[in-house]
């Protein structure tokens, strides 16, 4: 497309040996017509951008592109163009959607369009949805990204493409879509086969995208950037100051960087090993350990050594959140300059120093088990942030009861997790 309208002949590039391959000119160009596309977008709306995507995709056939300028109707709708609201009399289930429509505020034209968005593929066909809500997800899904990229684009001007991916998967992941799900209780108001199935974290994301594509086919783009306003984009700042992009490992990392008394000292990475593996080869549980200077701040399992060293970073952020600054707080001084950052992280290192002083000074003798752990974990780590050297829990009990299960592990998986510890330790 963007060779038929010689986008080539209007390129701006400096000159260089790169776009002398057809390959990467072809790239290049194909790069200039999706920033066509959003210029248009932004300049005329979607409606403008639509037009010339379908005169140029079907130039040289008027058929297609009467067919692409007039799209059908949603088959619901074209069952009751004007509106098939008079069903709320004789249908309960569309009775329950009008308190759902109450509590977000949307009349739908079609209220039956919100019923299939909330109708679970585990129901079969019916005349009062015509099928489940999965063709609705896909529509969402689209929609949903498309309001979330308009969104990021036009308020965070200076941030570049990888800057906006990284916040737009923040907004559009299951997790989030999750949750707004269960803040507007749109799982008490789902159509489920019987018995009713246990919803996961991606079924509600689904019955979310669902929704969406219903909203836009009933009342257009318009609704569902403000709901879109109102349900996802607030949230977006503590998705910023919690980094919610990042995966626990990388969180327990940057954290770990705030751990250095002063500046040059030897930075200390989280290391993860696996203690112990359970069940057979094709059922296999991993337990992983994660150590910080030789204390072992925390483990957990997982089916997966990379899922285990996931969970277990995570258990670990929930353990010692008491020693790390806030995540905004990380993200701006892990950008500093070494000379700024001199200053913040001494002074931070002795915040976390009289913590850990005042908490391992308390008598133990009237706190419960679990936070011993946590006051004997506290011993250990003002041990090695006043040293040079690391701890050595190979002595303890724990580690002693490891090894005997680690001896279980049979000598070619024995020597796979070997190598990647000793990968991790590099």
């Amino acid at each position: 497309m963007a060779k038929y309208l010689k986008l080539d002949d209007f390129m701006l590039y400096a000159h260089g040996s790169d776009l002398c391959h057809d390959s990467e000119l072809k790239h290049a160009m194909a790069n200039c017509f999706e920033a066509l596309m959003a210029a248009l977008f932004l300049d005329g709306g979607i409606e403008v951008a639509d037009r010339v995507f379908g005169e140029t995709l079907y130039n040289d056939s008027p058929e297609h592109l009467r067919i692409w300028v007039n799209y059908p109707k949603h088959p619901l709708q074209q069952q009751k163009p004007k509106g098939d609201r008079q069903w709320i009399q004789t249908s309960p289930l569309l009775q329950r959607l009008t308190r759902f429509e109450e509590i977000i505020g949307i009349k739908f034209n079609h209220i039956r369009l919100l019923a299939k968005a909330f109708t679970h593929r585990s129901v079969g066909f019916t005349n009062l949805t015509l099928g489940s809500n999965q063709r609705l997800e896909f529509l969402g899904d689209t929609v949903l990204q498309l309001i979330a990229s308009d969104y990021l684009y036009r308020y965070f001007p200076e941030h570049h493409e990888g800057h906006l991916s990284l916040l737009r998967s923040s907004l559009v992941n299951n997790r989030t879509q999750s949750v707004v799900c269960d803040d507007l209780g749109m799982v008490n108001y789902a159509l489920h086969a019987n018995p009713k199935p246990e919803l996961k974290t991606k079924d509600k994301a689904d019955f979310l995208e669902a929704f969406l594509g219903a909203l836009y086919i009933d009342k257009g783009l318009k609704h569902c950037q403000v709901f879109c306003n109102v349900c996802f984009f607030p949230r977006l700042n503590d998705f910023i100051l919690k980094q919610y992009w990042n995966d626990p490992k990388s969180k327990l990392q940057q954290c770990c960087l705030t751990l250095r008394s002063i500046v040059g000292q030897k930075t200390y990475n989280p290391i993860y090993r696996v203690i112990k593996c359970i069940g057979p080869t094709n059922d296999r549980k991993y337990i992983v350990a994660v150590y910080f200077k030789g204390v072992r701040l925390s483990q957990a399992s997982g089916h997966s050594i990379q899922r285990a060293e996931m969970n277990a970073a995570n258990s670990a952020l929930e353990v010692t959140k008491d020693l790390f600054p806030k995540l905004d707080h990380q993200r701006k001084a892990i950008s500093r300059s070494l000379l700024h950052q001199s200053t913040d992280s001494n002074k931070h290192f002795m915040e976390i120093i009289n913590m850990l002083e005042s908490q391992s000074s308390k008598s133990d003798s009237h706190l419960s088990e679990s936070e011993k752990k946590k006051n004997k974990l506290y011993n250990r780590l003002l041990a090695v942030l006043c040293s040079a050297e690391d701890y050595n829990e190979e002595e303890t009990e724990d580690e002693e009861e490891d090894k005997k299960h680690y001896k279980e592990i049979d000598g070619p998986e024995r020597k796979k997790i070997k190598m990647r510890t000793r990968k991790n330790s590099k």
